[in-house]
């Protein structure tokens, strides 16, 4: 299949900016020293992942359970879930890790630490849980310095001998610096990235201190890895939308335009000709409703249109959009030619705002090679 045969919308990677972007940081992640665990939840494709893994990624970081069963299922077994667990999914850890599945878990609480070494001793299994690290008051996690660190550590490590008997095993320490995605600047992020590595590995220090293993120390974000000047301590990074970058990564600094790797095909249907619109099949059920460059530097609307060989097209994005229409317009005034310039049945590549959620629209993609065939990728859906 040729890409003038892809019925559109259609999710459209482009393999050789996916495997540019793949070995760009596998090489920085291997510079530094650290083992790399890509965050699959980008993708949710096997395609990618395998990509990744034979360009010496270890193991693989997932978001849902659905995606460790799934990737499971397709050969990965070194795999962390890095979403706080809770108690009435330890079920379908219990059979992943029967099955040989070496899923490890996180928690960020004494409940859930408790809850898991609890369920693990009943049913006579040890689950190796990392605990997360709150680096940069982001999202959840533990802060370094916090007393229930040590409290937490206890839990998971309780008489130290690491046996089912116990149900739990302290593995390390993760931490995500999300607020990277505010930054944009090199210095800031150079200062993000050092403070979210010595905050983690303070935190491994302080269980170490106590007599608590904690063999894994586990950093990452995109911006993060790419900004690093150093990684003393850690032992392995984990980014995910590397793979593809996006418009908000464009604007973060970390990526180019030209490195974008996902692109949604979308035909012109129609024209508003004295609002200067073009009207395409690509609405927010193509795109996503996701608007995170509307409080960064450069707002891209919905995303940024570009001419089939990647060109962005100047002036022009996608203004709005409706669930099946997007509307394209020039921003700084109205394109009374855009019938011309763009007639009924022209095909466009839009870049997305946020890669993950433009992916998440679509079952496969159409990942075009080099020599523009087209084969179709199959993605993960669910929890």
């Amino acid at each position: 299949m040729t890409l003038d045969q892809i019925e559109t919308p259609a999710a459209l990677i482009d393999r050789v900016r996916m495997k540019r972007n793949i070995a760009r940081m596998q090489s920085r992640m291997d510079t530094l020293g650290v083992a790399f665990r890509p965050h699959v939840k980008t993708a949710k494709c096997v395609e990618v992942a395998q990509a990744q893994r034979d360009a010496g990624a270890r193991g693989i970081t997932v978001s849902t359970l659905k995606e460790a069963e799934q990737f499971f299922a397709a050969g990965f077994s070194d795999i962390l879930y890095a979403v706080g667990i809770v108690a009435s999914k330890l079920p379908r850890a219990l059979a992943l890790r029967r099955a040989g599945c070496d899923l490890k878990l996180i928690v960020d609480n004494l409940e859930s630490a408790q809850a898991v070494a609890e369920f693990g001793r009943t049913h006579g299994e040890s689950f190796e849980v990392w605990i997360e690290i709150d680096t940069d008051g982001h999202r959840s996690g533990v802060q370094p310095d916090e007393p229930r660190l040590l409290d937490i550590g206890r839990m998971l490590h309780g008489d130290g001998n690491g046996g089912s008997h116990h149900g739990a095993r302290l593995g390390g320490v993760m931490t995500h610096a999300g607020s990277s995605y505010d930054l944009n600047t090199p210095d800031a992020l150079a200062a993000l990235a050092e403070q979210e590595r010595a905050g983690c590995v303070r935190a491994a220090g302080r269980l170490r201190n106590e007599g608590l293993p904690c063999d894994v120390v586990s950093v990452g974000s995109t911006p993060t890895a790419l900004a690093a000047q150093h990684l003393k301590g850690v032992t392995e990074v984990r980014a995910g939308v590397y793979v593809f970058f996006d418009l908000v990564m464009r604007n973060v600094g970390v990526c180019t335009t030209g490195d974008l790797a996902l692109s949604v095909l979308t035909t012109v249907i129609g024209h508003q000709v004295d609002k200067g619109w073009a009207i395409l099949d690509a609405g927010w059920m193509a795109m996503s409703r996701d608007r995170g460059t509307a409080k960064q530097t450069h707002d891209y609307g919905y995303g940024q249109p570009c001419t089939l060989d990647g060109a962005p097209l100047d002036g022009y994005m996608l203004t709005g959009a409706n669930q099946e229409h997007g509307i394209l317009a020039n921003v700084d005034h109205p394109d009374r030619d855009i019938s011309v310039h763009l007639p009924v049945g022209t095909r466009l590549l839009i870049l997305p705002n946020h890669a993950c959620a433009t992916g998440a629209q679509f079952p496969a993609y159409q990942a075009l090679s080099d020599e523009g065939e087209v084969a179709v990728w199959n993605r993960f859906y669910g929890w």
